[in-house]
């Protein structure tokens, strides 16, 4: 029992960061139709911002966490403004391949930048872990949990609480319709992939001081912030962040009662069934409109 509740609380620390993942990938595609394959390289750029600034601006390590999300946000608008605005209106094959591109011209320049030695990012926590009852958890994995729960909960409020979030719905359902509403259309997909991207690099800026920061760090994460988007339905926020939940879990049990070696597979076994039972995900909704 101890220990399903020690994996149960690392599910909860590992599945926030994931569903800041899945949330940004599910968030790009349901509203401009655009599947990212920059999400990794922008997660690895998420993780290096934050070492950059702890280590070479001196911030100091909260101030540095909302630094890499900016960061993120303004590459994420960089992206859709050079990259994607032109290719409006281009087939998904065309998209995807200019995509692909990116994500290698990133990861390679983020390799040519600070080479392929993994860095580690410090932190202002104590090494001795906090022990509640049977369970012990390191400061610096609780405030990774508080920091992606406050994330998910201001995304959430952006999306169904604020004029920008209401645009974004109306884009989702109906791009024309919106755009004949009034709504700027090229401006709230910007705002889309940078919001999307800021997603990205706040998973990578919390993850990377828990782990260490090397520029290949966001090929796996990628992958899996697509399989919590199949699992959770593709447009879907909500089932995305259960998705990341459900992953999650899926990785931390079937490490500590299978073994850590298949700790990856065990999640994807999972998008193997739900894709064999249920092609549209767990928490599929409605298409769009238009």
């Amino acid at each position: 029992m101890d220990q399903l509740l020690q994996h149960l609380v690392n599910t909860l620390i590992l599945g926030g960061t994931y569903a800041l993942l899945g949330i940004g990938l599910t968030l790009i595609f349901g509203i401009m139709n655009v599947v990212n394959f920059t999400h990794g390289a922008l997660y690895t750029m998420g993780a290096y911002l934050m070492y950059l600034a702890v280590t070479a601006l001196g911030l100091g390590f909260f101030l540095a966490l909302p630094a890499a999300i900016l960061g993120g946000l303004v590459l994420g608008a960089a992206i859709e403004f050079v990259l994607l605005r032109p290719l409006r209106g281009s087939d998904i094959d065309t998209t995807m391949l200019v995509m692909i591109g990116a994500g290698i011209v990133l990861q390679s320049g983020t390799l040519w930048v600070f080479g392929g030695v993994a860095k580690s990012v410090p932190t202002p926590f104590p090494d001795a872990p906090l022990h509640l009852g049977p369970v012990s958890v390191s400061w610096l994995r609780l405030f990774v949990l508080g920091a992606a729960l406050a994330l998910i909960g201001l995304t959430y409020g952006l999306i169904n609480r604020t004029r920008l979030g209401l645009a974004m719905r109306a884009t989702f359902q109906d791009h024309d319709t919106a755009a004949l509403m009034g709504v700027n259309v090229r401006l709230i997909y910007t705002a889309t992939f940078a919001i999307g991207s800021s997603l990205a690099a706040a998973a990578g800026a919390l993850l990377g001081p828990v782990y260490v920061v090397f520029p290949q760090m966001g090929g796996l994460a990628e992958l899996k912030a697509f399989a919590i988007v199949i699992l959770g339905g593709l447009g879907n926020i909500t089932g995305a962040a259960i998705g990341g939940f459900i992953l999650a879990l899926a990785e931390e049990l079937g490490a500590g009662y299978i073994s850590s070696g298949y700790r990856d597979a065990m999640g994807f076994l999972i998008i193997i069934a739900v894709l064999a039972f249920r092609p549209t995900g767990l928490f599929a909704r409605a298409e769009r409109i238009g």
